[in-house]
């Protein structure tokens, strides 16, 4: 499977060969014998791959406990549910996002209140954490923040920013999985979530997880993400085991099949492979297009001792072409690409949470923002293609 971003469109009204697809859902051997195993098995939903998928996620990221839901926006909802705080709370976060994280807080029963990022690093600063803070009315009971692009933050520096304790603060890690910060992968904490969806550098197709530190929050979050039931079917249905159950509070239903974990199981055997490569497909692309004075290259982690994630090798584009433009026209030399993220205050149904002197660096970023290939399955060629298509099209020689 591929998805091929913005080479929908082109400049001739063609469809045309994507030499380069934007992304690659490459489901691995070990993962499609593993989903076989589960097919055969009799247990397709939650039971033990599950199980046995948390344990090696919690220990691959380094946190005490995992717990495997259906999609990283569920992860990012039940986190903020299991801190219970009062209906319309304020809860921060970036506006450069993707709009599921904005829903989640909405749907947690809360109020999101947007930050503004840095434009060079699409994530916020402690100068706009605090200036968005300084909004609430009341005072903020959380914050959410994504890892963009495979980016760490300071989570440490943001939460104090807010007012917050680092408890309070909820990791995007859907971009992040492989990063991390001062020498500790991004996953130990109070509540990061991971996606599985079929870009992210752990492909499952759907799918999501939850780490944390805290064994109450783990397993608060085990028994809301299945309708809030004290057992799960798994365990109702094993030796010895009771029909009987109950639900204290209320749930969702927001759990993972076997089937996935499976296939997460099998990918995560992989996954030390696959970010090595994406780490030189990034230093291949800084090669390239380091000379191109049109092209800002991604920033890098701040920290010492910190890695990148590369989920996006996302550019800006500083020169006088625009940017949908160059898109169109690298979408007829057969390269996708897409543009991570519309920022959120944008978008018709957030457009009132844009708060006054609106948000300019995201704005900014917006503007001139394009994200490139980037994938394990990427070949030399497939570099030196999209880079020469980039450095012709913003050249103007592809005329």
């Amino acid at each position: 499977m591929t998805t091929t971003g913005t080479t929908t469109g082109t400049t001739t009204g063609t469809a045309p060969t994507v030499a380069v697809p934007f992304a690659d859902c490459w489901i691995g051997e070990e993962a499609r014998d593993a989903a076989q195993r589960v097919l055969m098995s009799g247990w397709v939903t939650t039971g033990t791959e599950c199980l046995a998928f948390e344990r090696e996620l919690a220990a691959y990221v380094g946190a005490d406990h995992a717990v495997a839901v259906s999609s990283c926006t569920a992860a990012i909802e039940l986190s903020l549910r299991s801190l219970r705080l009062a209906a319309g709370t304020p809860v921060l976060t970036s506006t450069m996002t993707f709009c599921g994280a904005v829903h989640a807080i909405e749907h947690a029963g809360l109020r999101p209140v947007l930050v503004d990022v840095d434009p060079l690093t699409g994530m916020p600063t402690p100068e706009t954490v605090a200036r968005a803070a300084r909004s609430c009315a009341p005072r903020a009971g959380a914050m959410v923040l994504v890892h963009w692009a495979g980016d760490p933050f300071d989570r440490t520096a943001l939460a104090e920013a807010a007012g917050l304790g680092t408890d309070r603060l909820v990791e995007d890690a859907a971009h992040a999985l492989g990063s991390t910060w001062a020498g500790e992968r991004v996953g130990s904490g109070a509540a990061v979530c991971f996606s599985f969806y079929a870009t992210k550098n752990l492909p499952i197709g759907e799918g999501g997880m939850v780490t944390t530190d805290d064994p109450d929050r783990a397993d608060w979050i085990r028994r809301a993400r299945l309708h809030g039931m004290s057992q799960d079917a798994w365990r109702r249905y094993l030796p010895g085991g009771s029909w009987r159950y109950d639900v204290a509070e209320s749930g969702l239903k927001a759990n993972m099949s076997d089937l996935q974990a499976a296939i997460g199981r099998g990918q995560l055997a992989a996954l030390p492979a696959w970010q090595h490569r994406r780490s030189l497909i990034a230093a291949e692309y800084d090669a390239r297009l380091g000379p191109l004075t049109a092209v800002q290259l991604p920033h890098r982690p701040s920290q010492a001792h910190s890695t990148h994630a590369w989920h996006l090798y996302a550019v800006q584009l500083l020169g006088d072409a625009p940017r949908d433009l160059v898109a169109l026209r690298l979408a007829d030399r057969g390269v996708g690409t897409s543009v991570h993220f519309i920022p959120v205050h944008t978008l018709t149904h957030f457009a009132a949470l844009t708060p006054p002197g609106g948000l300019p660096g995201a704005d900014l970023m917006f503007e001139r923002l394009l994200s490139l290939p980037i994938y394990p399955r990427m070949t030399p060629g497939d570099v030196d293609h999209v880079a020469t298509a980039l450095g012709d099209v913003l050249e103007g020689t592809d005329r």
